[in-house]
C-alpha cells in the first residue's frame, strides 16, 4: 500500500507542479497575472513530486500522511517565494498550520497516538514562543514569516519527536549559515546582506524527517 501511495504522490506532485509554480510567482510578485518560466515549472514539478512522495514513504498509510503531504506542497511554494522575495506569505503558512493540525488530530483519533499530537502542539508553542523572543531581541534577525514557519516546523517535526525537531532546526540553521558564507565568499553578499532562511529550515526539516523515518509516532 505504501508503494502505491508513493507513486500516487509522485503523480500528484507532477500534476500540481504547474499550479504550484504559478502560485509561487504570483505570491512573490504580488501579481495575479504573473506566469512562471518553463524552468521554474519543471523544477517545481520535481520538488513537488519528491515532497508528496516523501509523505507516504515516511508515515505509510495513516492519516498523518495528509499532514506531511500538505506540508510538502506548502514547503515548495514557501521556499520559492522566500528565495525570490525574502517573504513567507501567510496565505500559505496559516492554512498549512490548520490542515496539519487537523490531520494530526485525526491521526491520533484513528491510531490512538495522542502522546504524539500533544507533543506536536507543545513543540509548536515552544518553537513559536522562542522564535518570537529571538525576533524581539534582534529584529534584524528572524522575520515575522520565519517565526510562523518555526511554529509550523514545531508542529510537524514535534509530532515525530523532540529530537527530530531539534535536529531539523539545527540542520536548517547550519545549512543557512553555510550558504550565507558561500555567498559572501563569492562576492554576491555582504555581512549585512539579508539571507532567506526559510528554504534552509525546510531542507533541514526534511533531512531530519528522513533520517528519523519511517515515522511511527505514538
Amino acid at each position: 500500500m505504501t508503494g502505491v501511495l508513493v507513486l500516487a504522490g509522485i503523480t500528484l506532485g507532477v500534476l500540481l507542479g504547474p499550479w504550484l509554480a504559478a502560485t509561487t510567482v504570483r505570491l512573490g510578485d504580488r501579481d495575479p497575472a504573473a506566469r512562471p518560466t518553463a524552468v521554474r515549472t519543471a523544477v517545481t514539478c520535481g520538488a513537488a513530486a519528491a515532497a508528496l512522495a516523501a509523505a507516504p514513504a515516511l508515515v505509510g498509510d495513516r492519516p498523518a500522511v495528509v499532514a506531511l503531504g500538505w506540508f510538502g506542497g506548502a514547503a515548495v511554494v514557501l521556499a520559492g517565494v522566500d528565495l525570490a522575495r525574502h517573504r513567507l506569505p501567510d496565505r500559505v503558512l496559516l492554512p498549512a498550520v490548520v490542515v496539519c493540525a487537523v490531520a494530526l488530530l485525526t491521526d491520533a483519533a484513528v491510531t490512538g497516538a495522542w502522546t504524539a499530537v500533544l507533543r506536536a502542539g507543545a513543540a509548536a508553542a515552544v518553537s513559536y514562543g522562542l522564535a518570537t523572543g529571538a525576533r524581539l531581541a534582534g529584529p534584524d534577525g528572524l522575520g515575522g514569516g520565519d517565526v510562523k514557519l518555526l511554529g509550523l516546523l514545531g508542529l510537524v517535526l514535534g509530532w515525530a519527536g523532540w529530537g527530530v525537531l531539534m535536529a531539523g532546526v539545527f540542520t536548517g540553521l547550519l545549512i543557512g549559515a553555510g550558504g550565507a558564507l558561500l555567498l559572501i565568499a563569492a562576492g554576491r553578499a555582504g555581512w549585512r546582506t539579508r539571507v532567506a532562511f526559510g528554504p534552509p529550515l525546510l531542507v533541514g526539516a526534511y533531512v531530519a524527517l528522513w533520517l528519523a523515518g519511517p515515522l511511527t509516532a505514538s
